[in-house]
């Protein structure tokens, strides 16, 4: 019968933490802007974007970059 009362006293002590950094992180505003951050990651700032410099279009073997070569590891090509 005792464990009843321990386990009710945990679970007392467990839930009022668990409300405590609840309240804790609602008055630090962790719930303030709930909709800004996943809109940030949908949208591209170019005004403060980096470049990359202008690299030509050809690898080190002069063949040009995005065409594939064709395989010669498929069988039928």
């Amino acid at each position: 019968m005792t464990i009843i009362l321990y386990l009710l006293g945990g679970s007392l002590v467990l839930g009022g933490a668990a409300l405590a950094m609840f309240l804790w992180s609602l008055r630090d505003g962790q719930y303030d802007d709930m909709e800004g951050a996943a809109n940030r990651i949908l949208f591209d700032d170019d005004v403060n974007a980096v470049h990359a410099p202008d690299v030509p279009n050809t690898d080190r073997d002069g063949s040009s970059r995005g065409r594939s070569k064709p395989s010669t590891n498929c069988p039928g090509h």
